[in-house]
């Protein structure tokens, strides 16, 4: 969460509701909710590490609220993350270990085990297909689910290459 934080404050300055609502609105159900709570303390550690700076605006009649803004240390980190690739594909994948190692252990068999994850992965593309029906007006969360989906449909493909070479 603390990039993307840094990342909108790169635009404005912005309260931590704001900040919420902000990655809400932009990324909607298909990103995970943001919790005020850890919003906040990420902004705390934010500007206790300099890449932040809080300051406290008067309300009428309400109390303070603090408002952060990026300082130099921050664009450069939010610059040098968005000049990093992101990580590719895993290779340490759990499930794959256990395939491997079930038949020496004989409490699971591979294709048993190949049959779960399957169902698993269509059981979560269908949760997706349900959300993308919900987020039809946010073109972000659109692409974000498409891209899980995707990610999906390659894993099922990779569960068949894995069936038929090692059951």
């Amino acid at each position: 969460m603390r990039l993307p934080l840094l990342a909108l404050l790169a635009k404005e300055p912005a309260h931590g509701y704001e900040l919420k609502q902000a990655l809400e609105q932009t990324f909607g159900a298909a990103y995970p909710r943001a919790n005020i709570g850890q919003v906040y303390v990420t902004l705390g550690r934010l500007e206790k590490a300099g890449l932040i700076e809080g300051e406290d605006v008067a309300q009428d009649g309400k109390p303070d609220k603090r408002v952060y803004a990026i300082t130099e240390a921050g664009r450069q980190a939010v610059a040098a993350w968005f000049a990093e690739p992101t990580e590719g594909p895993r290779v340490r994948d759990d499930f794959f270990v256990k395939l491997v190692l079930a038949p020496e252990t004989e409490l699971a068999d591979r294709l048993t085990l190949i049959n779960n994850q399957r169902r698993h992965y269509l059981n979560v593309i269908r949760g997706l297909n349900r959300m993308a029906a919900e987020e039809r007006g946010n073109r972000v969360s659109q692409l974000l689910i498409e891209g899980a989906v995707l990610h999906l449909q390659a894993d099922l493909d990779w569960l068949e290459r894995c069936q038929e070479d090692l059951t």
